[in-house]
């Protein structure tokens, strides 16, 4: 049609009359009269045929990424665990190799349920070398098996030092408190969360592994007592880009608090802890979570140190309870419940490690918190003090977070070594001021107390029997706002 719409106009001009460029226009509006409905029909199905296309393939690659992760659980000398989140109802592969040899990969699947809400899945990874670093990737709806054609992140699996050499020195972060403003659903009022590029210092940290302490993300009034809720919240904060590349850059570790198990001050009643729970242990990758099916507790060791990871939730009783009836201390007021105590106290008899960090959500020295403290709930800590003292327990710290401020909190003991408290709060989460008798408490260790967000690292060095611990807080770039350090001499019974 173009072809003879240009010959015949290229015939017009030869001609050079008025009468042949009549006919010229004539020949023009007659072709565009006709060109333009072909035209319009044309570009109609072009845009039709591409928003379907584009539709489709939109579709197809929202099902094809991770919604979140991957993360690095625990991992031990010849396994590791690895977490990621996908589209409910997607497949997904790790692929994992030693480094520099990508042509023995290995991979392990799973499918996720298309009727879940949320499909975080955790991968574990079996048959390892020792000391030996792998490199990983995941891929999603891999149906045809395709092996990628660069790593997600990498790992080193544990070294078998016992009986052989001396234990490496090391570091580890720690840190509580992180809220993640979603302002539909936030009280009204200056934002409650802060700097969330705090992830990115960390993120740069040579650590071991991360340990969070709890409230590491907060569930809403708009949560509270809908299962949905809860999973909807555990997933939105997870799937944040500021998060990722963290996740990755070091294995996670946590425990959970007031606001990750429920409401504000949350404790055994709370009927959705089940619920809480489920989401908890699909959320992270711990070793292993509670026992009989109750509780998130668990116990991991970095190296020669060991960490007791407590649950301060599910078996508390309310912080309005008296703590003391007729001089004595109530003895259904409890933080932990009589049966993990009862573990913890087995469980630390066991350890020979030179630093035994009882972790749990709650202060557990300060005798100055206007908030919940251990020393609130007499009857579990004054069994827990007559037990260490008892069994000379040596090298026992606590690591604690909820009070969003950092300090390290000193408990002096007549017949023993002094206890110490390192609370470390808040990641991104708003500042607790010190106020009131809490300003200047004697108790504190001096200049410890760090109001502002920030981050725990500790490291662990020296030769074995004269191992040395430094807990330096460290701000949102990752500078250092305050240090303190000990000797685990210095924490041994005489």
């Amino acid at each position: 049609m173009f072809l003879s719409f240009w010959q015949e106009t290229e015939n017009s001009n030869k001609a050079g009359s008025n009468k042949d460029f009549s006919r010229f226009r004539d020949i023009y509006n007659g072709y565009l009269f006709t060109l333009y409905p072909i035209k319009i029909k044309i570009m109609y199905r072009t845009v039709l045929f591409l928003s379907t296309a584009l539709l489709i393939f939109s579709s197809q690659l929202l099902m094809a990424q991770l919604v979140a992760g991957p993360m690095l659980g625990h991992v031990e000398l010849r396994t590791a665990k690895i977490w990621a989140e996908v589209v409910p109802g997607s497949s997904a592969d790790v692929w994992y190799w030693k480094k520099g040899q990508p042509e023995k990969v290995k991979s392990v699947s799973q499918t996720s349920l298309k009727s879940a809400w949320y499909a975080p899945l955790i991968f574990n990874l079996v048959d390892l070398e020792m000391n030996t670093t792998y490199d990983y990737a995941v891929t999603v709806n891999n149906k045809a098996g395709k092996k990628p054609v660069k790593a997600d992140g990498s790992f080193t699996t544990a070294d078998l030092w016992q009986w052989r050499k001396p234990a490496p020195d090391f570091s580890f972060l720690t840190g509580s408190c992180a809220y993640f403003n979603e302002p539909k659903y936030d009280r009204p009022g200056v934002p409650y969360g802060k700097d969330s590029s705090i992830f990115e210092a960390m993120a740069k940290e040579k650590a071991a592994c991360m340990i969070w302490l709890g409230d590491n993300w907060y569930y809403r009034e708009a949560d509270y007592f809908s299962e949905w809720g809860l999973w909807n919240r555990a997933h939105h904060d997870r799937s944040l880009p500021i998060l990722q590349p963290f996740l990755k850059a070091m294995p996670h570790y946590a425990i959970w608090d007031d606001h990750d198990y429920g409401p504000n001050d949350a404790e055994a009643g709370y009927p959705f802890k089940e619920t809480a729970r489920t989401i908890f242990s699909s959320y992270w990758a711990n070793p292993t979570y509670g026992f009989k099916n109750e509780g998130i507790n668990t116990r991991l060791s970095v190296n020669d140190c060991d960490f007791f990871m407590m649950d301060d939730r599910t078996y508390r009783s309310s912080d309005d309870m008296q703590p003391m009836i007729n001089g004595a201390p109530n003895p259904s007021k409890r933080m932990w419940g009589a049966a993990q105590l009862e573990w913890l106290k087995n469980s630390l008899l066991v350890s020979k490690a030179p630093f035994k960090f009882i972790v749990t959500g709650s202060q557990t020295l300060n005798p100055a918190s206007p908030f919940d403290c251990l020393q609130d709930y007499p009857i579990e800590f004054r069994e827990l003090m007559q037990f260490l003292s008892d069994e000379k327990i040596n090298g026992v710290l606590f690591l604690t977070g909820d009070r969003h401020h950092s300090e390290i909190i000193k408990y002096s003991r007549e017949a023993s070594y002094s206890l110490y408290d390192i609370t470390s709060s808040p990641l991104t989460s708003g500042v607790g001021f010190a106020g009131g008798q809490e300003k200047n408490n004697p108790a504190r260790e001096p200049n410890t107390l760090v109001e502002a967000q920030n981050y725990t690292r500790i490291s662990v060095s020296g030769k074995p029997k004269e191992r040395r611990l430094k807990v330096e807080f460290l701000g949102i770039k990752g500078e250092k706002l305050a240090e303190w350090s000990i000797s685990e001499n210095e924490l041994k019974n005489k």
